[in-house]
């Protein structure tokens, strides 16, 4: 088929409307005029790409301009979303030129060192040399087979405080914010992002009711939400409804037991789902019977490391390290080499290219797979991706690359 006539060009506002509609078909979306202003309002035109035949939106991919948090730091990533190609374009190649030209913008524009995205195909993502960073574990807990932990102690000057989310922007960000440095895998999120993540569009809702939420005040101010929406029901045993946990954010032991408790024990509900826990999530050692929570695995965040130097440096290292790095890099040429990171007792990094003998042989994906703390270098040498070259090297450099919290991606952007 010819393909001479389909070009790939920099959007503008004005592809919205019917990128929104390539999009919707694609994912198997109904959109309607909310949601379409609602997703608007986040798209960044100008760090878009339009793939057009004959003047007709085929294909498109794009990033948003967002931070990520890392082991240790704070860094600039680029978020990259919606993307998709006309099911009449297909197998043509066009998401491998979008996605190969994106990087390379990404790359000459020197801002970020790593793009980010959630896979709706996890086998498309690695041939671009995006590696799984962050798992995820997905609950489905009975509620009535487990005792929930401790709630508010009697007497307490601290307390739960309903809330409309989209009135309480100010407290669920200076929350949010106080945690963020801390929390593997979490985004920025701007007044315009706290508005996109509250959004509240019913067609989306897929029966459950409105947004809602709680907030744990303390004396000193709140330390803590939980946002959820349920799902009722009723069988011939009587209520059975649903709680759809969104997010339970908390600054100390004490809210995060304390919003627990008020998930846990809503009237007329018999189970809460919960989409976006962390591997290590602690309410896992709360409850007294761990196997009701219904715990499954899932993938989150694929990291792609797009300048290699400054993504090894700008993240912390849990121990010292002193490798020599071999790395393969078929379509960004820059980063592959042999580069030495090394990292002292303060966890700070430096990385440099090197003509000594390198110690492990990788290509970029391990790197991003095993750059949150969440993949160890030594799995991915079990598998056979990761070479050790020099004895000891890889149980070093796992160790340094992991972290003592795993990431906890919260929302799919």
């Amino acid at each position: 088929m010819d393909d001479s006539g389909i070009t790939i060009r920099t959007g503008d506002a004005d592809d919205w409307p019917a990128a929104a509609d390539l999009l919707s078909s694609a994912f198997h979306d109904q959109i309607t005029p909310e949601s379409r202003d609602v997703e608007g309002s986040v798209v960044e035109p100008e760090r878009t790409l339009v793939a057009e035949d004959g003047g007709t939106i085929v294909g498109h991919a794009g990033a948003y301009t967002r931070e990520l948090t890392v082991p240790g730091a704070i860094l600039p990533a680029a978020h990259v979303t919606l993307v998709g190609v006309a099911p009449t374009h297909k197998r043509r190649g066009l998401l491998t030129r979008m996605m190969h030209r994106q990087l390379r913008e990404i790359a000459a524009a020197g801002r970020e060192p790593v793009a980010v995205l959630w896979a709706s195909e996890t086998k498309i993502y690695p041939r671009f040399g995006y590696g799984p960073a962050a798992p995820r574990l997905q609950m489905e807990i009975m509620m009535r087979e487990v005792r929930p932990p401790a709630g508010l102690a009697p007497g307490s000057a601290d307390r739960l405080r309903l809330i409309a989310p989209k009135d309480a922007i100010a407290e669920l960000s200076k929350v949010y914010e106080q945690i963020r440095p801390e929390r593997t895998g979490w985004s920025s999120r701007d007044d315009r992002w706290w508005r996109y993540v509250l959004a509240d569009i019913e067609s989306q809702r897929e029966g459950a009711t409105s947004l809602r939420g709680v907030v744990y005040d303390t004396p000193h101010g709140p330390t803590g939400y939980a946002l959820w929406r349920t799902k009722g029901r009723w069988d011939r045993h009587g209520p059975n409804s649903d709680v759809q946990v969104r997010e339970v954010v908390a600054d100390d032991p004490a809210a995060y037991a304390a919003l627990w408790h008020f998930l846990l024990t809503i009237d007329l509900a018999r189970s809460v789902t919960v989409g976006f826990a962390a591997l290590d999530e602690p309410l896992q050692y709360l409850v007294d019977e761990p196997r009701r929570l219904g715990s499954t695995l899932a993938d989150g965040l694929w990291i792609r490391i797009v300048d290699l130097p400054k993504a090894l440096a700008a993240r912390s290292y849990a121990a010292p390290v002193d490798v020599v790095l071999d790395v393969t890099d078929p379509l960004l040429e820059q980063n592959t080499g042999r580069w030495r990171l090394t990292a002292g007792p303060d966890g700070r990094g430096t990385c440099t290219p090197t003509t000594e003998p390198a110690d492990l042989a990788c290509t970029v994906l391990e790197l991003g797979s095993a750059y949150l703390g969440a993949t160890s270098l030594a799995a991915l040498g079990a598998a056979g991706t990761v070479r050790e070259l020099t004895p000891g090297s890889l149980r070093r450099a796992s160790v340094a690359f992991g972290w003592h919290r795993m990431p906890n991606p919260t929302e799919v952007f």
